[in-house]
């Protein structure tokens, strides 16, 4: 169990994290007229650069080879960058489709997820209070998947790729910003190689669409470094029940988002979801505060 200032650091880390997220559909919106593979790749290959500039500039580019030259840590990198790959491309594609719900949906299901994982891989244990809070949620994802059929496959590529993501790198010791560099550098002959490839042989070109366009790919580096390395750091500070709840703020958003702004339909079992997902979510997050205010006070006064 981590102490109560780690905890909070975690806390703010993973809030930072997922807002980010929620607001995702804006930017990616940007860029409708490119193919998701082609988002994805340029996610990648502008995230390594900016990643590496960050490690050089706080003098830990040694951390970042030692990584590279750790056999272990590398194949569970490489699996992990597998796993976000998969979420970015499958994400991209909901937005780019007009399926934010259905995303939406997948982000719904991964704290749960999370709670699963948490309980089988790392031991942790929820009281009752917080059983009450994954039966509320539970109940309210199943009401809204079966109102989400069509996109179901969304809805749980997101969830489990993403859930896989969150314990692969708890599991893994690499701090945050040397891990993210080398799971984006393992991918980056791969998502060069295909926009070279792309720019040969279709219509899209390596860059050149417009200089707007252009411009948000480039930032894609950007928006794919920052809230992972939030995640990254959150995932190492608290427990991973805790921080899957948390994940709702970003689903919500992006919820918002779909219902209010891109006009997407919302049916009853979307709004009872929505309203026992947040239920669900006070309860939990009161019963965390309290426990954690408990510690705060039980813990011995340093001298």
């Amino acid at each position: 169990m981590t102490d109560n200032s780690e905890f909070r650091t975690g806390l703010l880390h993973a809030l930072i994290a997922y807002i980010i997220w929620g607001f995702m559909p804006l930017f990616f919106k940007q860029l409708a007229e490119i193919s998701p593979v082609h988002v994805v790749s340029h996610r990648i290959v502008w995230a390594v650069p900016m990643l590496l500039v960050m490690l050089a500039l706080r003098g830990r580019i040694a951390e970042y080879l030692a990584v590279l030259k750790s056999r272990k840590d590398t194949m569970m990198l490489l699996l992990s960058s597998l796993l976000i790959a998969t979420n970015w491309l499958v994400y991209i594609y909901a937005v780019m489709s007009g399926q934010i719900l259905a995303a939406s949906l997948g982000y719904f299901l991964n704290p749960l997820l999370n709670v699963v994982l948490g309980m089988v891989f790392f031991k942790e244990r929820l009281n009752r209070v917080q059983w009450l809070a994954v039966a509320l949620a539970a109940i309210g994802v199943c009401i809204l998947a079966q109102e989400s059929l069509d996109g179901i496959w969304i809805s749980l590529t997101l969830a489990i790729s993403f859930g896989a993501y969150g314990m692969v790198r708890k599991i893994a010791s690499v701090k945050a910003v040397p891990g993210l560099s080398v799971e984006t550098s393992l991918l980056f002959p791969i998502a060069l190689g295909f926009i070279i490839w792309a720019g040969f042989n279709s219509e899209a070109p390596g860059l050149g669409y417009s200089v707007k366009t252009d411009i948000f790919l480039v930032l894609g580096g950007a928006i794919t470094a920052i809230p992972l390395l939030f995640f990254a750091s959150a995932a190492k500070k608290m427990p991973l029940s805790t921080l899957g709840f948390i994940q709702y703020i970003g689903p919500t958003i992006q919820f918002i988002l779909g219902v209010f702004l891109y006009n997407e339909p919302l049916a009853g079992a979307q709004i009872i979801c929505f309203s026992l997902i947040w239920l669900a979510l006070m309860i939990y997050s009161t019963d965390a505060y309290l426990a954690s205010r408990r510690i705060a006070i039980n813990q011995p006064v340093k001298t």
